[in-house]
């Protein structure tokens, strides 16, 4: 039985090295191709080679001269936005659909399930036509409001779940100590549910950081642009530089990552809470 146990443990963590390897390899080889020359790029016939003379002058170009760093701050401008928004919306009308009784209450949980469903690409041409009429077209807020529009049946279903967990008896109690409903939103509920809160939070910046389909329908002025867009416009100019191209990719990639990497304790809280009871 140990032999079994120790080669099924051998044939499981190799075949998921191999994994792994494969997929960080783009990743890798992305990296060995920012750090190289162009020459080197050009002239290099095993593209997966490391870099003979690394060189960070590929990340500088990208960061002043592509305007990298004017698309990291409007990208930060509309995540950090957008997801505070989601959080806010989603977790009043969660607690709505968690708590209180009205003749409503399984429609809009049904709406709210239903919105997740729908593939964003159907609402392309209704968003631009809706934008541009009320004056959203082209302008962070444009963006802003519908990331949190279109984020919020997710978040909403997310916490809803969490929050059915969470014992009545601290409700009813804080109730008869006279505590109003936005006071026990605000002082219970809001503590309790902080790790999911966390956890969606992680998720919705690295989605909402990397989008890239409705920053391309509602955006236009290149000082507005976030980092997913600004790389198609790296791309034009840079086309040939494919160095360059690499470093500006990589740059866009390093800050989801780095949230993640800090915050994961508090994602693997978030996806776990409630999974052990008793």
């Amino acid at each position: 039985m140990n032999r079994k146990k120790v080669l099924k443990a051998i044939i499981f963590y190799s075949l998921s090295v191999v994994l792994v390897i494969m997929w960080m390899l783009p990743f890798i080889i992305s990296i060995f191709t920012s750090l190289k020359t162009m020459d080197e790029v050009i002239l290099g016939i095993r593209w997966w080679e490391p870099p003979k003379k690394p060189t960070f002058e590929n990340y500088v170009i990208a960061w002043r001269e592509a305007n990298m760093k004017r698309y990291f701050i409007n990208t930060f401008i509309i995540t950090s936005l957008s997801v505070l928004g989601a959080l806010f919306v989603s977790s009043l009308s969660a607690f709505a659909l968690s708590w209180y009784n009205f003749k409503l209450k399984k429609p809009l949980l049904i709406m709210f399930v239903s919105g997740m469903l729908i593939p964003f690409q159907m609402l392309m041409i209704p968003v631009y036509r809706f934008s541009v009429r009320t004056g959203l077209y082209d302008t962070y807020w444009g963006v802003i409001l519908f990331h949190i529009a279109f984020q919020t049946g997710f978040c909403t279903f997310f916490l809803r779940n969490f929050m059915v967990t969470i014992p009545r008896s601290l409700f009813e109690a804080a109730k008869i100590d006279g505590a109003g409903d936005f006071l026990i939103y605000r002082k219970i509920m809001m503590p309790l549910i902080l790790p999911a809160l966390a956890a969606l939070g992680i998720l919705e910046f690295t989605w909402i950081w990397n989008d890239y389909l409705w920053s391309l329908v509602l955006i236009q002025s290149d000082s507005l642009k976030p980092v997913t867009l600004g790389l198609t416009t790296l791309q034009g100019q840079w086309v040939t530089s494919w160095n360059v191209i690499a470093a500006g990719a990589n740059l866009a990639a390093l800050v989801p990552i780095v949230v993640f990497l800090i915050f994961q304790r508090y994602f693997i809280e978030g996806l776990t809470l409630g999974s052990v009871k008793g």
